[in-house]
């Protein structure tokens, strides 16, 4: 990989470790620290989400239009004075606030992040954003570990230990990225242009509204691992110490999977075909999920849940970064991201309700009718498209 591929990885890895120390940890502790209802959890990381989704928008759009440095130091800012606000004082209301501010912050980070690797490195394709996902879940894996054994002792450490890694992201940024910028805006001159002439905006963009969709569905389901699954495991009396650990499963094996992705993506080329295998493997993680009653069960099932997201989680920025035409492809990246927060968004809120009101049971089965959109949304999704690209060819 290109040095400033790594120099993404790095800041990357630093940014999710921190972050990682908390977002496990959210609905346990306003669940089984402050005696908050899970529902009530659910709507605040409704709102934490819903920020995250106006700063995906803002943060791809200024990516776009301003400056990729500028705009990653302004949301690392954001969520670094929040973060350390936080470490001071973590009550309810104090807690609720920050957290929406953090998500905020860091939602304008994160597409910019994605844009950049796309625009530093264009002929990496699926690599480069491939290497910023593998840093995303290897800075998931340290931060669960270690965040889950400092939460057992006391979770004051956590959020020190959260601002603390925010202010090093801030660090590595500030003295490592300006050059990035610059070499940023070079590549988007030579290889977006392209694009745009194989792509009509209103066709692409339709296909991304199609795409996301799915992508939207994919998170709601996967998000219940971070909210009623998580609230789960704890009133089966597994010890918070082993549901972090879960996380670290998820995240080292996305690191030591890495050559069975690079097999499995050279021997199937289509991106559509990695979705379809991704997506069916999350199935299957959600039917051993449903009747896991002890740590062992749930390992298994996050290692399942691992393997599909290796496959599905990369594809879609890939995609969107196809789709892209001229000067839009921070928006784009943008927009995936702002779905993928929805669906993080709104699956707190909607397993929250479905396990108050019901048991938990009955959201497994609504999950597993749920993922079955995916399939559908993949395999019509870039229809308008070809006929655009036909009609083009034509003519």
């Amino acid at each position: 990989m290109p040095k400033k591929i790594w120099l993404l990885v790095i800041a990357m890895t630093i940014n999710v470790t921190g972050a990682s120390f908390l977002w496990p940890l959210n609905t346990i502790y306003m669940h089984n620290e402050l005696g908050k209802s899970l529902a009530f959890a659910g709507v605040i990381l409704m709102l934490n989400q819903g920020a995250a989704i106006i700063g995906n928008l803002i943060g791809g759009t200024l990516f776009d239009k301003f400056s990729a440095y500028k705009t990653i130091l302004f949301g690392i800012f954001l969520s670094l004075v929040a973060a350390i606000i936080l470490s001071f004082n973590h009550s309810i209301l104090p807690y609720s606030i920050l957290l929406v501010v953090i998500g905020f912050g860091s939602g304008i980070t994160g597409p910019v992040m994605f844009a950049m690797a796309g625009s530093v490195w264009p002929e990496g394709g699926r690599r480069a954003f491939n290497a910023v996902y593998v840093a995303q879940n290897l800075g998931v894996a340290l931060g669960a570990t270690i965040g889950g054994f400092v939460a057992s002792i006391s979770f004051d450490y956590i959020f020190i230990a959260n601002a603390a890694f925010f202010l090093l992201f801030f660090l590595v940024v500030l003295f490592t990225f300006k050059q990035m910028d610059q070499d940023r805006d070079q590549q988007m001159h030579t290889t977006v242009l392209a694009q745009s002439k194989k792509i009509q905006n209103k066709a692409a963009f339709t296909a991304l509204i199609i795409l996301s969709s799915g992508f939207f569905i994919t998170w709601l389901a996967y998000s219940q691992w971070q909210s009623t699954i998580a609230s789960h495991t704890q009133d089966l009396g597994i010890p918070l110490e082993q549901y972090s650990t879960l996380w670290a499963i998820n995240g080292f094996l996305i690191v030591l999977l890495q050559p069975l992705v690079k097999w499995v993506t050279e021997k199937v080329t289509s991106v559509k075909k990695h979705i379809y295998i991704g997506t069916f493997i999350f199935i299957g993680s959600f039917v051993v999920a449903m009747y896991a009653e002890e740590f062992t069960m749930f390992a298994v099932a996050m290692v399942i849940l691992t393997i599909g997201e290796i496959l599905v989680w990369p594809a879609i920025p890939t995609l969107a970064n196809e789709l892209a035409p001229k000067g839009r492809v921070g928006f784009y990246q943008g927009f995936v991201n702002s779905v993928a927060a929805a669906g993080r968004m709104m699956g707190p809120v909607v397993g929250g309700f479905v396990v108050d009101l019901f048991n938990i049971q009955l959201l497994f089965f609504i999950l597993l009718i749920l993922l079955v959109i995916p399939f559908i949304t993949t395999l019509i999704f870039d229809r308008g498209v070809k006929q655009q690209q036909e009609l083009a060819q034509a003519n």
